[in-house]
């Protein structure tokens, strides 16, 4: 996708311990980064808020990692993130990972795919997604200019 595609980024610097013996970033972390941007962009949907305290709780049912290039340590990263689609119980989000240019040029380091299933806790079980919840995500990321940024550096 565009990066215009997305209203949602968030930045950081990559810490040393997130690199691994080949210093580059370890594989595994880039699940960690995408946990990171579903998180900040659920804060800046007020996608809790919208539950009104009702509970809402997810498993993640499918996480694919696509790598394009590495991450280097000390590096300033962004991820963005928006939601592809919503069915029934289920909600799928793209995350993708850029590396900072000083030029602005594209610099696509991985996707991350995430089909997260809403779930009773008790009975980890499928459970129907409330009916706003599509409406909510399509409507923040209608919002798609770049026009929203977290920055933590």
């Amino acid at each position: 996708m565009s990066r215009s595609d997305f209203a949602f980024t968030h930045r950081f610097r990559v810490r040393w311990s997130e690199t691994d013996a080949q210093g580059v970033v370890f594989n595994a972390r880039y699940l960690d980064y995408a946990d990171v941007a579903i998180t900040e962009y659920w804060r800046a949907v007020k996608f809790r808020e919208q539950a009104k305290g009702s509970p809402l709780e997810f498993h993640v049912k499918k996480a694919t990692v696509t790598w394009f290039a590495p991450i280097m340590p000390d590096e300033l990263i962004e991820v963005m993130a928006r939601t592809i689609s919503t069915g029934r119980t289920s909600m799928t989000q793209l995350v993708e990972i850029h590396g900072i240019t000083e030029d602005g040029s594209d610099d696509l380091r991985a996707t991350v795919d995430l089909v997260s299933v809403h779930v009773d806790l008790e009975a980890h079980r499928p459970i129907p997604l409330p009916h706003w919840v599509a409406g909510t995500f399509a409507k923040f990321d209608k919002k798609a200019a770049g026009l929203l940024t977290n920055v933590e550096v």
